[in-house]
């Protein structure tokens, strides 16, 4: 199945397992704060870990994504009942209905440069005049995906239950800056799952290029969750594009 760990049931839950909160994750939340109880959507919110902490601090938060299992999870979670919930995508979104928009989890790397021109422009215009962006992409430089593989990539969760996962990710083609890959999943009585996916290692220029074409003036690209500058593919940087946009008119 395609991004089956959004689409499948079984999977969210592992998802949740593996991805807890992190740093990542605070220089969210700490964006979102700079405009205290303001209006933000969490486009392509999952399972609603950011989206949740969102609402927590006071913020009136909308979930976006097309994923329903993704959303059914979410709605099992404390809180969630402050949160509205959508099943759609970008261009659902009303006119100027956010002051704030969060794309975290490297959501914006599974937009093909057309999606990715369509999606923040539909952004753009359910901001309002001013609004702010915040989202993160992998720094190609570091070269993430050469780690995509059954040996680097092995490792297991526990789920709620007891069951172990045993988890693994290969990498499938490299066309250009698109990355295919598969990441299997293993449980102990031997039942596998898998999951296709595609993510787009752009660049900061083409980033840059494709986020004014879509109607924003980029703020800042910083190269990590302390603030820190763009690195250089080395050990000086967390491998990340951390980029802050607003719309202009």
């Amino acid at each position: 199945m395609r991004n089956a760990e959004f689409n499948n049931p079984r999977l969210t839950e592992v998802y949740d397992v593996e991805c807890l909160w992190g740093r990542d994750d605070e220089f969210f939340l700490a964006f979102a704060n700079k405009t205290p109880g303001s209006r933000v959507l969490d486009l392509g919110c999952g399972t609603g870990r950011v989206t949740l902490a969102l609402a927590a601090a006071g913020h009136v938060v909308t979930g976006v994504d097309p994923a329903r299992a993704s959303l059914d999870r979410a709605q099992t979670k404390a809180g969630s009942e402050k949160v509205t919930w959508v099943e759609g995508v970008a261009s659902d979104l009303s006119d100027s209905a956010f002051d704030t928009a969060v794309m975290s989890a490297h959501v914006a790397q599974f937009l093909s440069d057309d999606e990715f021109g369509d999606t923040f422009s539909d952004v753009a215009r359910a901001l309002v005049l001013g609004g702010r962006l915040i989202f993160d992409s992998r720094d190609p430089s570091y070269r993430a995906w050469e780690g995509w593989n059954p040996v680097d990539s092995r490792h297991q969760v526990t789920l709620d239950d007891g069951d172990t996962v045993d988890i693994w990710t290969e990498v499938t083609a490299i066309e250009g800056d698109r990355v295919d890959f598969t990441h299997h999943y293993t449980w102990p009585d031997g039942e596998e799952l898998v999951s296709d996916a595609s993510l787009y290692f752009r660049s900061a220029k083409t980033i840059h290029r494709l986020l004014v074409g879509a109607g924003f003036d980029v703020e800042r690209v910083y190269g990590g969750w302390a603030g820190q500058p763009v690195g250089d593919g080395k050990d000086d940087g967390d491998g990340e594009f951390v980029v802050t946009a607003y719309t202009f008119g």
